[in-house]
């Protein structure tokens, strides 16, 4: 069964204190099988070119991807074990919006795709990711 609304909430409030929080992602929504998160860019989200960072970028995906995989999986531990990312436009900032769907799913993997999109609605990066449920850390 799926976290609760007020679950999530708690989640998200973790999650400050994390890379996530560090990043500056912000959930838009989550559903079985999909999530939404949001970033606005600021200077420290850009390279030395004056472009947001392809770590970034992967990142947001990652996380977006993993988000929704927490949804679909609860109470299981889900590891990335592969990121396939496409960078197909740079963007200087702003808003970004990340989106994530299932692809396919098996009894312990799952394969995801995400796509990034800038502040005009332009396609910046396509990826898709295989991620595993493993036994959680002792």
């Amino acid at each position: 069964m799926p976290p609760e609304p007020e679950d999530w909430a708690q989640l998200e409030a973790k999650a400050r204190s994390t890379f996530w929080g560090t990043l500056g992602c912000e959930v838009e929504y989550v559903e079985v099988e999909k999530a939404a998160v949001r970033l606005v860019c600021a200077e420290r989200h850009l390279n030395m070119g004056g472009i947001v960072h392809g770590g970034v970028l992967a990142s947001l995906l990652d996380n977006t991807m993993g988000l929704a995989l927490m949804h679909t999986f609860p109470g299981e531990l889900l590891v990335t074990a592969q990121l396939n990312i496409h960078y197909l436009a740079p963007s200087t900032g702003g808003e970004l919006r990340c989106t994530a769907s299932m692809v396919h799913r098996s009894r312990r993997t799952a394969t995801m795709e995400g796509r990034i999109h800038g502040p005009e609605g332009e396609l910046l990066a396509w990826a898709s990711g295989a991620f595993r449920a493993v036994s959680a850390p002792v």
